[in-house]
C-alpha cells in the first residue's frame, strides 16, 4: 500500500493544515472544496503559514516554494480518481460525510485508503457507506495541524492491519505521531477531554469559581497549557456540545450529559472565539 498521492477533502482550519503538512512531507496533495473561495482561501492560509515558517527560519523558501508546488486544487472530487490516500475533513455531519464516502468508494481506484478526519463519528459507520470497509480508518489530526504532533489513528470495525500500517506510516512521513485505537463514541481523546471540559462548565455554572480561577487551577495546578473553558471557547461550544451528545447517546450513561449552562450558551449563540463571546469575551 505504497502512498505518493494524497487528496484532502475540505479546504477549512484543518483541511488546509492537512494540506500543508502533507505537501511539506513530499507528497503531491490535490484539495478539494465545493466552491472555488473555499479553495482559495485555504491555499491563502497554506502560503501564509508557509511564509510565517520561512520568516522564522524553520524552513528555507525553497523548501515551502517546493511545498507549494505540490500542492494542487479542485471543486470536483473526480479529481481523486488517482489518489493513493483520500482524507476527509469536512464538517461533523454524518449523513454528509456517508455521502462523500459513497461517493469517494466509485471514484477512487479500488486500491485507495479512505480516512476522516472525524473527532466523534464511528468509523463502523462511514465505512458501511462504501464496498471497502478493509480500507476506511479514521485520521483525526489536532489543531492545527501544523503544530500539533498526535494523529489519533481509528480502526473500524473492519479496517485491515495493511490500512493501518499504511497510515500510521503516512502520518509518520509527515511528522507526526500516530497512536491507534478502535472505534467507540469519542474515541480516546474527545473521550477523555470532552467530559473534563463538561465538568469545568458545570463547575462554574454552580458558581464554585470565576471562569478565571477556574482555568488558573487547572493551568498551574495541573500544568495544563490552557484552561478547560478557554480550551471550550477555542474548539467551539458547539462542537463540543456535539461532542457530548454522541458521548451521551453512544454510551448510554448520565454523566456524560451536557451542562445546562453549555446547552443555553449554545442556544444564545454564545460559541467562543468563532462568535466573538464565550466564557471570554473575544470582540
Amino acid at each position: 500500500m505504497a502512498i505518493d498521492k494524497i487528496a484532502v477533502l475540505g479546504a477549512g482550519q484543518m483541511g488546509n493544515g492537512i494540506t500543508q503538512v502533507a505537501a511539506c512531507a513530499g507528497y503531491e496533495v490535490v484539495m478539494i472544496d465545493i466552491k472555488q473561495e473555499f479553495v482559495d482561501r485555504g491555499v491563502s492560509a497554506i502560503e501564509k503559514s508557509l511564509a510565517k515558517l520561512v520568516s522564522k527560519e524553520r524552513m528555507s523558501k525553497e523548501d515551502a516554494d517546493s511545498a507549494r508546488a505540490r500542492i494542487s486544487t479542485a471543486i470536483d472530487r473526480s479529481a481523486c480518481h488517482d489518489v493513493d490516500l483520500a482524507i476527509e475533513a469536512v464538517p461533523e455531519i454524518l449523513d454528509l460525510k456517508l455521502s462523500i464516502f459513497s461517493e469517494l468508494d466509485q471514484i477512487c481506484k479500488p486500491e485507495c485508503i479512505l480516512a476522516s478526519n472525524t473527532s466523534s463519528i464511528s468509523i463502523s459507520e462511514i465505512a458501511a457507506a462504501t464496498s471497502r470497509p478493509e480500507k476506511v480508518i479514521g485520521m483525526h489530526f489536532m489543531n492545527p495541524v501544523p503544530i500539533m504532533k498526535l494523529v489519533e489513528i481509528i480502526n473500524g470495525k473492519q479496517t485491515s492491519d495493511e490500512t493501518n500500517s499504511a497510515v500510521i506510516a503516512a502520518a509518520d512521513k509527515m511528522g507526526k505521531t500516530a497512536l491507534s485505537c478502535n472505534d467507540s463514541p469519542g474515541f480516546v481523546s474527545n473521550r477523555i477531554l470532552c467530559p473534563m471540559l463538561n465538568e469545568a462548565i458545570l463547575t462554574l455554572q454552580e458558581g464554585v469559581a470565576k471562569p478565571e480561577a477556574i482555568d488558573g487551577i487547572m493551568k498551574l495546578g495541573m500544568n495544563h497549557p490552557i484552561g478547560p473553558l478557554a480550551l471550550s471557547d477555542l474548539i467551539g461550544l458547539d462542537t463540543v456540545l456535539h461532542i457530548m451528545n454522541v458521548l451521551h447517546e453512544g454510551l448510554g450513561d448520565d454523566k456524560y450529559a451536557p451542562a445546562p449552562l453549555l446547552l443555553e450558551m449554545v442556544e444564545q449563540g454564545k460559541l467562543g472565539r468563532k462568535s466573538g463571546e464565550g466564557f471570554y469575551n473575544y470582540s
